[in-house]
């Protein structure tokens, strides 16, 4: 790629920039430091927020000079939702949120070199602020009725819920923060999703109405969506989260290795680190074998490995691999092997029956006669091992951890029986 934002746009990371021949000047003349501000109204970051994420990872890579804002202030308050009101959260939460979010984002970032990250919370200018000079200084400046025309203002009045006044300042504060970004840092664009595009320009409209002469840019990437009409980022569970204890490491791979056939060369360009050529040539191989899920399997490693760590990876991809034969399941740590097995349909006894019972148990057989049947073909496994005799009863020294068996029925149909203490 000749340009970072010849790449971006390869990578349909370009969405819509205020002037793109100006944003190129500026880039080409270099060095510029440009910001993305994460708001902590949850303990953890979701996938969804790794577009944003590796998007800093990418320019710093090409040279800018990131500012990871995690909004102490803003956090307390929350960007408006289309739909309702948010429910708001104590400071000393929010304090706790913010550390853990500024720990997410900072192993993605290097905070060394000329170009060295630097995190930054905007409880830090607002803190002091009283609400007088946060109406004269900030407030002055903005316009109702212009306000009213962004598209998060202009959905909620048109719900039955409507909008406080709370959210509707919302736009001052993240307004204010490019404003205190340019003026310590000297900070000239925010990157932000397309949804916060009311937000970036009206962070401009302020430095140009208070810093005549500056030059300011806001960058937009698009929003990512699911070919079938769901939303991003969620699974069965809810949403997939970057922490390790919110959702396990093993379901943060699956939920890579499950995206859809048509989604997975979009999400490959917005979210991996690999060269053009190699993009190009697992996408190849996707519309080639789509069976081998060569790109999802790819992508799930790479993201699984920037997110929790190269061992992680490898025990989750060892643990994926037992689980359908092709690995030892006693060699899995419990821990791993727990929360693979939590994946998949499960259920706790006391005593270790036959096994007709125990396939019917976890759903997979009908019924006693169908799990017969399904022994008799050669279908059933316990712990990747045939089982032929279905009234034979697994014994107590088979459990995996003293604690569970692997049930599989053919290649791909997977259950889990957890014995308990009673």
């Amino acid at each position: 790629m000749t340009d970072i934002v010849d790449e971006l746009k390869w990578r349909g990371l370009f969405a819509q920039s205020t002037d793109e021949d100006a944003l190129r000047k500026a880039l080409a003349d270099g060095p510029v430091t440009f910001y993305c501000g994460y708001d902590p109204t949850a303990a953890s970051l979701h996938v969804g927020h790794l577009v944003q994420v590796l998007t800093m990872r990418r320019l710093q890579q090409a040279g800018l000079r990131p500012l990871a804002l995690v909004g102490g202030a803003t956090g307390q308050i929350g960007d408006p939702r289309p739909t309702a009101e948010r429910t708001l959260n104590d400071p000393e939460t929010v304090a706790q949120w913010v550390t853990r979010l500024r720990s997410q984002i900072e192993p993605f970032l290097s905070f060394e070199g000329e170009n060295a990250a630097v995190m930054v919370n905007n409880l830090d200018w607002t803190a002091g602020l009283s609400a007088i000079e946060f109406l004269r200084d900030i407030g002055k400046h903005f316009r109702v009725n212009k306000m009213l025309t962004k598209d998060s203002i202009a959905r909620r009045l048109e719900s039955d819920e409507g909008i406080s006044y709370t959210e509707f300042s919302y736009q001052l504060l993240q307004s204010m923060d490019f404003l205190e970004l340019y003026r310590r840092y000297g900070c000239t664009l925010q990157q932000g999703g397309s949804d916060q595009w009311g937000n970036l320009t009206a962070g401009l409209d302020l430095i140009h109405r208070l810093e005549p002469g500056a030059e300011v840019h806001a960058l937009a990437t698009p929003l990512m969506t699911k070919a079938d009409g769901t939303k991003f980022g969620k699974s069965e569970g809810g949403a997939v989260w970057l922490d390790a204890e919110m959702t396990t490491p093993y379901a943060f791979y699956q939920f890579w290795l499950n995206v859809d056939d048509r989604d997975i060369s979009r999400y490959m360009r917005i979210l991996s680190f690999r060269t053009p050529a190699e993009l190009e040539e697992l996408e190849k191989l996707t519309e080639e074998r789509p069976q081998a899920r060569t790109a999802q399997r790819a992508l799930a490693e790479e993201l699984t490995t920037l997110v929790h760590g190269a061992d992680q990876c490898a025990a989750v991809v060892a643990a994926s691999k037992a689980l359908f034969g092709q690995g030892e399941l006693g060699e899995l740590d419990e821990a791993t092997l727990g929360a693979a097995l939590s994946e998949v349909p499960h259920a706790r006894v006391t005593e270790l029956g036959p096994l007709v019972d125990l396939l019917v148990e976890v759903g997979l057989a009908p019924s006693k006669s169908g799990a017969r049947r399904t022994v008799k073909e050669g279908g059933a496994y316990v712990n990747n091992v045939k089982v032929l005799d279905g009234e034979a009863a697994p014994a107590r020294e088979e459990l995996l951890h003293g604690r569970w068996l692997v049930l599989r029925r053919g290649k791909k149909n997977l259950a889990a029986i957890e014995v308990t203490a009673g």
